[in-house]
């Protein structure tokens, strides 16, 4: 078969999908695999789960990678490439995997961004395992954030928030903090009695320290459910999403526009308003037009469209692959560890 004209790969904390494109915009294959982080894994076997996801998707299409480049193009939007030093090494690293003709690397929020918006500028802002955003101005001025925990300044995301309820169910349980729901509900979730037995099986291996993301959404229940201290939580975690779009906006000096703050990432697929309408106050206190979305459909589906623009597809080509790339379709044949589930 006549070789695609784009593979895109959209990678987070928790999983790596790939799709492979026609130039009109046809999706020829789509697979999602389980993957961890760049910051969990280093350079080659973060490039590695990379090629698990390549490979899914070529055998679905009947091309071999080993064979030389399975797509004219490929658009890679990866959560590692937050700094310079980390872009360089990940391109080289893509180069000498050879899947694509041409590479082009970003970090995923720009996936997020170019999702959620038919335009080319905006604001990504994503919240999944850890958080980040980028801003892009009209005239293609870009700002990012490092976004490589706290040492860069960070808050938010499955793992602070998964450690904030176990740290307040701690000290709720032996008096060095207010009492909260949480004291219960954390060590519930892992059919526990105490959150101190929690914290050993963590600390013994008894429970995979993964598991710590597990507890975000707990975490939202109790705050719906009235408790304060998993409310100051939630709301901190709003309040930073906000303050990280405005910056941004500010930065590049578009707080007077009307741009679309896209937001995608696992935290924010939970259906509590009064979170959201939060972070949209905030937003709109510097940037009255904004409009804030919420991304439906999955990142990856960004990585595509930039595909398709950086190879001149037209508007039916971005629509027909916007209305094929579903979450449903990515996880048809969810490949994980290699291996068909």
């Amino acid at each position: 078969m006549r070789r695609p004209a784009v593979l895109a790969v959209d990678g987070g904390g928790s999983k790596m999908d790939a799709v492979l494109l026609r130039r009109d915009g046809t999706v020829l294959g789509a697979r999602r695999v389980a993957a961890h982080g760049y910051q969990e894994t280093g350079d080659e076997a973060f490039l590695d789960q990379i090629e698990t996801a390549v490979i899914a998707v070529a055998d679905e299409v009947g091309l071999d990678p080993a064979r030389g480049p399975i797509a004219e193009l490929g658009v890679f939007c990866l959560a590692g490439a937050d700094l310079p030093v980390d872009d360089r090494r990940i391109a080289r690293g893509l180069r000498r995997r050879g899947w694509a003709g041409r590479d082009v690397l970003r970090n995923d929020t720009f996936a997020v961004l170019r999702a959620g918006t038919e335009r080319d500028w905006g604001v990504g802002v994503v919240c999944g395992a850890g958080t980040n955003c980028t801003a892009v101005a009209p005239d293609g001025r870009i700002y990012r954030f490092p976004a490589v925990g706290g040492i860069s300044g960070d808050f938010g995301g499955g793992w602070d928030l998964g450690e904030q309820a176990l740290w307040h169910a701690i000290r709720s349980e032996d008096g060095r903090g207010p009492k909260t729901s949480l004291q219960k509900a954390v060590p519930a979730y892992f059919g526990k009695t105490r959150p101190r037995t929690v914290m050993e099986s963590l600390y013994l291996g008894g429970l995979d320290g993964e598991r710590i993301l597990e507890l975000a959404p707990v975490l939202f229940a109790e705050a719906r459910a009235g408790d304060d201290v998993a409310r100051s939580v939630v709301d901190r975690q709003a309040d930073e999403i906000a303050l990280m779009a405005t910056v941004a906006m500010r930065h590049l000096r578009i707080t007077g526009l009307d741009p679309d703050v896209v937001l995608g990432g696992g935290v924010f697929r939970n259906e509590w308003e009064a979170f959201f309408q939060r972070i949209e106050a905030g937003i709109h206190a510097v940037a009255s037009q904004a409009r804030v979305v919420r991304l439906t459909s999955p990142p990856v589906v960004g990585a595509a469209m930039l595909g398709l623009d950086e190879v001149g597809a037209g508007r039916a080509a971005h629509g027909r692959a916007r209305g094929s790339l579903t979450h449903e379709r990515l996880t048809e044949h969810t490949r994980v560890a290699g291996k068909e589930h």
